[in-house]
């Protein structure tokens, strides 16, 4: 087992990585920018060693200064939470020749799975379904119109290099290809410094639905179910569930069981998500995500199975302690990404809290690295806390969530409660009808309602 672990994250993740390590014995060293001085994973680390500047570039994606303090602590692994360095090869690959274990798979299968071509040519050969689309990427505007003459229109245009949204358009007809072509080609080089784009059939109202693995060194593989993502704005998740009211148990088995073949294929370690699109009667490969997600607390909530501590006894060495067979599927459970921002707007509210109430009860949590005078830097992602709740079905976990909406209170700072409250308070939310453009429907349906008059009675 390990000694130390250090957390190259911060934020909640970096808090959720600690308290796992506590349980397990294992001290905890934290690294920080200037700006997370009084972060709360700075004060529940053994250690804490500044890495650099607020900005990430100069702290947290800095590997140098990263390596050096996991040497100077004598840390014998780095758990990279997710986001930030999560899923560089690079730093994987560092982290292998400095001799420290990386928690996560190996380096050579997250740059396999970070080429988004090379990831989808993967696996089609392991007979995953894919997208009709290009045969690997396409570098000009006339291989894009061949492939478009060969698989129709909608189609869509993404980086080979990474995701997120960046470097993504949707094109409905010949003529915006090009404008199109040099925007997200444009894009794909600013974010990843890679151009190169490939074409996927663009599904008009997919759902989202990711397959949860977790794989150890000995060659076992199991899936612990789906998670339903639909709910998202700009590709950015909002709202987590599982399980999705879309899948049968057959489809449930079938899906889990391509996805935990594929990761075996592949030589895949540690906790990882297969991310499917599903249009009610197929599923079809998107890509696949090598660290923890966000979103792992509904799938620990619905199994009982803890993802990071897995996670850090698979990097130990130790082999799964559960069989497939063994994974018991129990309740319904949903998470809201509570963010600092304008319900509004969407635009960030970072500053300094000066009150916070959070909800409690049977089947509630809260995952959160915020308390009373922290100063939330206007520097990072706006994620600030994850409320999750747990109940015997999906009506009584609605039920739960509004409850628990009404009680989280955060005073000084704008934040995204108010619009969590209203969409759990809509019909088609509340029936499962649920896409990909949930989103942005559900707000024309919002402002609709706004714009109603007033009838005098």
């Amino acid at each position: 087992m390990f000694r130390k672990v250090l957390i190259a994250n911060r934020g909640e993740i970096a808090c959720r990585v600690i308290w796992a390590c506590q349980e397990l014995g294992i001290k905890t060293v934290a690294v920080f920018s200037e700006a997370d001085r009084e972060a709360l994973h700075v004060q529940l680390a053994d250690q804490a060693v500044c890495i650099g500047p607020a900005p990430s570039s100069k702290s947290y994606l800095n590997i140098p200064a990263i390596i050096s303090a996991a040497e100077i602590t004598d840390a014998d692994a780095i758990h990279p939470g997710y986001g930030f360095l999560s899923e560089n090869a690079y730093f994987a690959e560092v982290c292998e020749a400095c001799q420290i274990k990386f928690i996560g798979p190996p380096s050579s299968v997250i740059r396999l799975m970070g080429d988004k071509v090379r990831a989808r040519e993967t696996m089609k050969a392991l007979g995953v379904p894919v997208l009709p689309g290009s045969d690997g990427v396409v570098r000009t505007v006339e291989e894009a119109l061949a492939v478009i003459e060969r698989i129709g229109l909608p189609v869509i245009l993404k980086a080979a290099a990474g995701g997120g949204g960046r470097g993504m358009r949707i094109v409905r007809s010949r003529e915006e290809l090009p404008t199109a072509f040099q925007t997200a080609q444009s894009e794909a080089e600013a974010a990843f410094k890679n151009g190169d784009l490939y074409i996927e059939r663009y599904l008009e109202r997919p759902r989202h639905i990711e397959i949860q693995v977790l794989a150890d060194e000995h060659g076992q593989v199991v899936h612990l179910g789906e998670r339903e993502c639909s709910i998202q704005r700009r590709y950015q998740k909002l709202i987590e569930e599982a399980p999705s009211v879309a899948l049968t148990p057959e489809l449930r088995a079938e899906m889990g069981a391509v996805a935990a073949r594929a990761a075996r294929e592949i030589g895949y370690t540690s906790a990882g998500t297969m991310e499917f699109l599903f249009d009610g009667e197929q599923y079809y490969f998107m890509e696949m995500n090598t660290r923890i997600q966000v979103e792992h607390p509904v799938t620990e909530m619905i199994t009982n199975v803890d993802l990071v501590r897995e996670q850090i006894l698979i990097a130990a060495g130790e082999p799964l302690s559960f069989r497939q067979e063994e994974i018991i599927f129990s309740g319904h459970a949903i998470e809201c990404r509570v963010n600092a921002e304008d319900p509004e707007t969407f635009i960030p509210s970072p500053g300094t809290i000066t009150a916070i109430t959070v909800p409690g009860g049977p089947g509630v949590r809260v995952d959160t690295a915020i308390y009373p005078g922290y100063t939330v830097p206007p520097y990072y992602d706006s994620l600030i806390a994850k409320l999750i709740v747990r109940d015997r079905n999906r009506e009584r976990a609605l039920a739960k969530m509004r409850r628990a909406l009404e009680g989280f209170l955060i005073e000084g700072i704008k934040t995204n409660i108010p619009m969590h409250q209203k969409i759990f308070q809509d019909p088609e939310f509340i029936a499962g009808r649920l896409s990909t453009h949930f989103m942005e429907e559900w707000m024309r349906r919002v402002r609709a309602l706004e714009e109603e008059p007033i009838g005098l009675g």
